[in-house]
């Protein structure tokens, strides 16, 4: 009974819709050398933003982009603003002597309620 309903139908191997009418996307090939020297390709949509670098899927080295001529692109240098961490903010805001000198207040606060507490306890 099963040999009747799969007859002449390869399973997984063949779709039953056709490409008539369809219309792909614009796309553009990007080439990028890896550090060993190889080459590989990486296709992008049209209006997507080309990056300057990318992972090889073979060696997983970095690539750099090539031009039309197989020169390296030369990577964009802006200045990108380094994130501040909270340390850099509090400094901003206070001398480090202002900061040891608020940290032995707090400590002593909190060593002198540890105490109150064992007292009472």
């Amino acid at each position: 009974m099963a040999d009747r309903s799969l007859r002449g139908m390869r399973l997984g191997t063949q779709s039953l819709q056709s490409e008539e009418g369809v219309e792909f996307s614009p796309r553009k090939k990007s080439v990028y050398r890896a550090a060993d020297g190889t080459t590989f390709e990486v296709i992008f949509s049209a209006d997507a933003e080309v990056p300057q670098q990318w992972e090889s899927p073979k060696s997983g080295l970095e690539g750099v982009l090539l031009t039309d001529d197989g020169e390296p692109v030369v990577l964009d240098e802006t200045e990108t603003k380094v994130p501040r961490s909270h340390w850099d903010m509090l400094l901003e805001r206070r001398t480090r002597a202002e900061l040891e000198e608020l940290l032995q207040e707090r400590l002593d606060y909190l060593r002198s309620r540890k105490g109150q507490q064992k007292v009472g306890a």
